[in-house]
């Protein structure tokens, strides 16, 4: 009997159910229904009633600041990825403030605005000595729980570039997009005109300087001011990796000073541009993009900005070990140089958090990362196959795979004002007015100083 009533009652509230789902408002979303609305909860609202207008999402202003500018090659994959993430979320507005990583000023400004109150909402910045100020200040936030949270997003970075980018506290603070390589660039064709072997020991890149020099033709262009590139490679084929990435903080290895010798060797050959005192970055890759020099060391990135005969004749190869230091003339400099940090002050802003975590997330999403890739010329963080590549950016994938060691620029191992020490002594030495002793000594006062 039990049984029989329950079962009763059991038809009775399905049948109750049932005819409510029917008389109600069919999915409609109207202001009656079963909710309790304003017709008191009837099962008989019209379907025609009015649907409820979802609340637009507030107006919400973003700033990121990067390096995506200028003459950067991905500066308009950049921008269209910014415009997809307004497209989809009218209500925000992007402003897209950017500085070249070349210039000067560019680690002042971070700084600044990261230690004045205008701090970007989204923030581009290199990843290693450089941030590690502001990590340490608390101004930006570790996003290892963002990740967490969604795994799909996460799962689209390859795990070796999350895990390379970790802080020295473990926690992942910056998002990488693209890697980068580092190499000795060379024109195949002036090197073949010119009947050289490609430098690819020390005796051959010294025969090569002296031979172009002497035509006239710029042997390896560079400049003395931002001499970051230089400086990288000479210290590095000189002293190994091992010494390069203690920095110089613990101690001088003499074979830093090696490395300016033999910068200093090279340029009593005649290996620098003429006007190597006063040129920029911009320039001397104006120079090996036009053909005016056979040999340039730059990044991965440089490929998409030179001329498409220069590219197409172009190679790179490790820099040669330096005689009597300690390289292995396979030892090269990469990695993830820089990434998206995420300020503690626009996570707080609950106005903001949201729709920064969520431009993030675009702006490091695979596709973002492919087509930026496929701009710089850059190793994706994510594992996507980029189509169309040249020779030269597969002859620097097979560098890589070859190489002994791959190491972090020196000036994400020593404090900023440290390394612009040693770009202030490039000139004095190579014209004979400072020791390559005096120099690295020099520096390494600046860095014990900083360091206290």
């Amino acid at each position: 009997m039990k049984k029989t009533a329950f079962t009763l009652v059991s038809m009775l509230l399905a049948m109750t159910m049932f005819l409510a789902a029917c008389g109600g408002n069919n999915g409609g979303g109207t202001t009656g229904g079963n909710d309790g609305g304003s017709n008191g909860g009837s099962t008989n609202a019209p379907t025609d009633a009015p649907k409820e207008t979802e609340k637009a999402p507030d107006p919400v202003k973003l700033r990121v600041f990067s390096t995506f500018g200028g003459t950067d090659t991905a500066r308009e994959a950049f921008q269209a990825a910014l415009d997809g993430f307004t497209a989809n979320n009218p209500h925000v507005t992007i402003e897209n403030d950017t500085m070249s990583a070349n210039d000067n000023g560019f680690r002042t400004k971070v700084n600044t605005d990261m230690t004045s109150g205008n701090e970007p909402d989204i923030l581009f910045y290199f990843i290693g000595a450089d941030a590690q100020d502001i990590i340490n200040a608390g101004k930006v936030v570790a996003l290892d729980e963002i990740l967490a949270a969604d795994a799909e997003w996460k799962n689209g970075f390859a795990p070796a570039a999350l895990e390379s980018v970790k802080a020295p506290d473990g926690k992942i603070y910056a998002l990488p997009l693209t890697g980068y390589y580092e190499g000795l660039f060379v024109n195949k064709k002036i090197f073949a005109d010119n009947g050289l072997e490609l430098p690819t020991d020390w005796e051959k890149l010294k025969t090569a300087v002296q031979t172009l020099s002497a035509k006239g033709i710029i042997p390896l262009s560079g400049p003395f001011d931002q001499s970051h590139y230089l400086i990288e490679h000479f210290v590095l084929s000189a002293a190994g990796p091992e010494s390069q990435n203690k920095g110089l903080a613990n101690g001088v290895d003499p074979n830093w000073a090696k490395g300016l010798e033999a910068m200093k060797e090279l340029y009593d050959l005649g290996a620098f541009p003429k006007d190597a005192a006063t040129i920029d970055l911009t320039m001397a890759g104006n120079y090996y993009s036009e053909g005016l020099a056979a040999m340039i060391i730059e990044g991965s990135w440089a490929l998409g900005g030179w001329q498409q005969e220069t590219i197409d004749n172009t190679t790179v190869i490790p820099f040669p070990a330096i005689p009597g230091g300690v390289g292995t003339g396979k030892d090269i400099v990469g990695g993830f140089g820089s990434g998206f940090y995420l300020p503690k002050s626009t996570y707080d802003d609950a106005n903001k958090k949201d729709a920064a975590i969520a431009l993030l997330k675009h702006l490091t999403m695979p596709e973002t990362i492919k087509n930026i890739a496929a701009a710089n010329g850059g190793t994706p963080a994510a594992d996507v196959t980029i189509e169309g590549r040249p020779q030269a950016a597969q002859d620097g994938i097979t560098m890589i795979g070859e190489a002994t060691s791959i190491s972090t620029p020196i000036d994400s191992k020593v404090a900023p004002e440290t390394f612009s020490e040693l770009r202030a002594n490039i000139a004095p030495v190579l014209k004979g007015e400072r020791t390559a002793e005096e120099a690295i000594k020099k520096a390494e006062e600046v860095e014990l100083a900083n360091k206290k």
